[in-house]
C-alpha cells in the first residue's frame, strides 16, 4: 500500500509541475512575445521570418524552462536567443538573397513603375542592411536593441555588457553606421 501512495504522489507532483511550467510559459509568452518579435524583425527585416524566429525562441524556452532560475534574466535570455536565431537565419538565407539579387539585375529594368519603386526600396533596405552588417559587434547589437526601445539596463543584460558602456557603444555604433552607409550611398 505504501508503494501505491508513493506512486500516486509521484504522478501528482509531475502533473503539478507540468501545470506550473505551462502557467510560467504562458506568462512569459504573453509578456515578452512582442519584444522578441521586434528584436527578431530588426535583425531579419522580414515580419514572416521574425514570426518564425519568435516561435522557435519560445520553443527553446519551453524546452529549457528548468534552466532559467532568475526571472529577471528571462527577457534578456529570450532576446539573446531570438537574435542568435535571427543571425543564423540571415546566414542561411544570404546565398538565396544573392541569387535573387542577381536575377533582378540580369532581368533588366522593369516597365512597371510600381515594380521599379519596390526594387528601389529593396535596394535601399539592402544598403542599410549592408552598412549595419559592417558595424562591429557589440555596437551593432546595441543599436538594434536600442532601436527596439530597450533600456540601457536591458541591453546590458541581454549582451552581457556593463550598463555604463552601453551609451558609448550606441554612439560609436551610430557613427560607424553613418560612415558605412555614406560610403555605400556614394558608390551607387
Amino acid at each position: 500500500m505504501n508503494e501505491g501512495v508513493n506512486t500516486l504522489v509521484d504522478i501528482m507532483s509531475e502533473q503539478t509541475s507540468t501545470i506550473k511550467d505551462e502557467i510560467v510559459f504562458d506568462e512569459a509568452f504573453t509578456l515578452h512575445n512582442r519584444t522578441v518579435f521586434r528584436a527578431a524583425c530588426a535583425v531579419v527585416q522580414d515580419a514572416g521570418l521574425a514570426e518564425d524566429i519568435t516561435q522557435e525562441t519560445f520553443i527553446k524556452l519551453y524546452d529549457n524552462l528548468d534552466s532559467i532560475k532568475d526571472e529577471e534574466m528571462l527577457k534578456p535570455w529570450l532576446i539573446r536567443v531570438a537574435m542568435n536565431l535571427a543571425k543564423n537565419t540571415i546566414r542561411g538565407n544570404s546565398r538565396a538573397n544573392a541569387r535573387e539579387e542577381n536575377y533582378v539585375k540580369e532581368r533588366g529594368t522593369q516597365d512597371d513603375y510600381t515594380a521599379q519603386r519596390q526594387l528601389e526600396q529593396k535596394e535601399t533596405a539592402s544598403e542599410v542592411h549592408t552598412a549595419l552588417e559592417k558595424v562591429k559587434e557589440p555596437l551593432r547589437s546595441c543599436l538594434i536593441l536600442k532601436q527596439q526601445g530597450l533600456s540601457y539596463k536591458e541591453i546590458a543584460e541581454s549582451l552581457s555588457l556593463t550598463e555604463t558602456s552601453i551609451g558609448t557603444y550606441i554612439a560609436r555604433g551610430k557613427k560607424e553606421f553613418i560612415r558605412y552607409y555614406g560610403k555605400i550611398g556614394g558608390e551607387v
